[in-house]
């Protein structure tokens, strides 16, 4: 991982095994997630792979065979449950750099980020079907919310690979670039949002995604609360300041 300026640049660093999901990378996912939601200087996230050829070939099959070997049904239920990779409990920006293939668990990771870029060679799958499995970790659901029950069905169901210029048209992916522009691309976007007012962003986040589980009034409601908390905060007077005294705002995030 690294940072440039408010953005932190996480990267899946197994490039030997297709930046395959260990349980040990789940763990440090988690754990380097989570610093980076306390640590005030960061405002925005990129996540993307180490190398070309993949962003994230998926679950570690090797590792989760031996781990599973003996696991009753229910523990297994509650071992995935308890293994979740922390980007929906991350409440600033996070934004997917897709650098190469994105399959099973690593198409999960993308779906999970905010915005999608990817490079003009990346691709995706859910190939557990031909496993006899099955997305266990929010494939089914997010991917049928972000692009229709149908779309999902025939991708989910067929295992196919999805390219980057397909996953544009059907609403996969925000933006395909060169695969030499990527990171600059996403990191630039990540800049943009880290550089507005820090409490104003993960609200405005806040309303937007818990408001999709809502009604339309009952998604209003909770956007005027929170637009209402917003005006009580010291950078809601900061910001109207700065705009008549002409100069940036400077955000306390508080």
């Amino acid at each position: 991982m690294s940072v440039q300026g408010r953005v932190a640049i996480i990267t899946l660093n197994r490039p030997q095994a297709m930046n395959a999901i260990s349980m040990q990378m789940r763990a440090d996912l988690r754990e380097t997630l989570e610093a980076f939601r306390r640590d005030p200087e960061i405002g925005a996230a990129v996540l993307t792979g180490s190398g070309e050829k993949a962003f994230s070939s998926g679950m570690d099959l090797r590792e989760f065979a031996q781990i599973n070997a003996d696991m009753p049904v229910a523990e297994m239920k509650r071992f995935r449950w308890a293994q979740a990779e922390g980007i929906a409990a991350f409440d600033k920006p996070i934004i997917a750099a897709i650098n190469g293939v994105a399959i099973g668990g690593g198409f999960e990771l993308a779906l999970l980020c905010d915005l999608v870029f990817a490079a003009e060679s990346a691709s995706f799958a859910f190939a557990e079907i031909k496993r006899g499995l099955m997305p266990g970790n929010g494939g089914t659901q997010r991917l049928s919310r972000r692009i229709g029950q149908a779309r999902a069905l025939e991708i989910i169901l067929t295992g196919r690979s999805v390219s980057a210029d397909e996953a544009l048209a059907l609403g996969i992916v925000e933006y395909v670039v060169p695969q030499a522009e990527l990171l600059a691309k996403a990191v630039a976007l990540a800049a943009e949002m880290a550089a507005q007012a820090p409490v104003a962003v993960r609200s405005a986040k806040a309303a937007i995604q818990r408001g999709a589980e809502l009604s339309l009034n009952d998604g209003i409601r909770l956007e005027q609360d929170l637009a209402a908390f917003l005006y009580t905060t010291e950078d809601a007077t900061e910001g109207p300041r700065a705009f008549l005294e002409k100069r940036a705002p400077v955000w306390r995030g508080r």
